[in-house]
């Protein structure tokens, strides 16, 4: 099972799946409960989810601060899938618990709603874990560089290796460049490589120009061989490899100077 569901043209995060399944879940179970007690818990439900989201986060902001402190706006720019999903189960809890204390009639409906929400992100999220490739290793993918030197994946273990796939007409995986390129500058005891996808020879050498990326390290892959190997086709795709050459992380979609910065501090944990 990978990250991402694919239908079609569109991809979707199993985490994403997990968490939609859950609120629906929860909310329907809250609903039915306050009926039956002639209640209405609208406000507490939306009022719940919107607390937990922001909980979520700020706990992730708060851990990585010093990479939003140059791009305060980035705090609210969650399209880079940065949150600390515990933090937004901490204060669910504890706002079941403060109905509890007001002596809220609504408690039962909305405490039963959010445990069964609790209960199918944890056991979703379990079962996905269990379910998903254990460490998968690097790519059996070879190719040429810009600077006409071939590359072979499985050839580059020894060493923590950032893996990008995109391409130049991608509007996140334009976004992103800067990103990649000073986490590139910043952590000189890894490898970074930008695979594109699907794209002429040509193209790929104005792109790179562009965002001024190392022809070394950029490499061409027009019939998107590397993307059917891992079965992933959202752009931009990054992996993320242990110095073992084994997949520790996986991000489908824009990476953010934190996203990116959690990333890397678990591919050098032990390097």
């Amino acid at each position: 099972m990978g990250q991402t569901l694919q239908i079609g043209p569109l991809t979707l995060p199993w985490a994403f799946i997990i968490l939609l399944a859950g609120w629906i879940a929860g909310t329907q179970l809250c609903e039915r409960l306050a009926r039956k007690q002639g209640l209405n818990t609208n406000l507490h439900t939306w009022l719940l989810v919107v607390l937990s989201l922001v909980a979520a986060r700020l706990a992730f902001v708060a851990q990585y601060a010093s990479s939003y402190s140059g791009d305060l706006m980035g705090i609210f720019d969650i399209r880079d899938g940065g949150w600390e999903p515990l933090a937004g189960l901490v204060v669910m809890a504890i706002y079941v618990l403060a109905l509890w204390i007001a002596g809220s009639k609504t408690t039962r409906a909305v405490g039963a709603g959010a445990a069964l929400f609790a209960t199918i992100w944890l056991v979703g999220n379990a079962a996905f874990a269990m379910l998903a490739p254990v460490q998968q290793s690097l790519p059996q993918f070879t190719s040429v560089a810009l600077n006409a030197q071939p590359v072979a994946l499985p050839e580059l273990k020894g060493r923590p290796v950032v893996i990008n796939l995109w391409a130049s007409w991608c509007p996140p995986c334009r976004r992103e460049m800067p990103v990649l390129v000073q986490a590139q500058a910043d952590h000189p005891g890894v490898r970074f490589l930008w695979v594109n996808q699907g794209e002429a020879p040509e193209v790929v050498l104005r792109a790179a120009a562009q965002f001024s990326l190392p022809q070394a390290d950029v490499l061409i892959d027009a019939e998107e061989h590397l993307s059917r190997a891992i079965r992933q086709r959202a752009l931009p795709t990054t992996l993320f490899f242990n110095a073992e050459g084994e997949q520790v992380g996986m991000r489908a979609g824009e990476l953010s100077k934190a996203t990116i910065t959690q990333h890397i501090a678990q591919i050098t944990a032990s390097h």
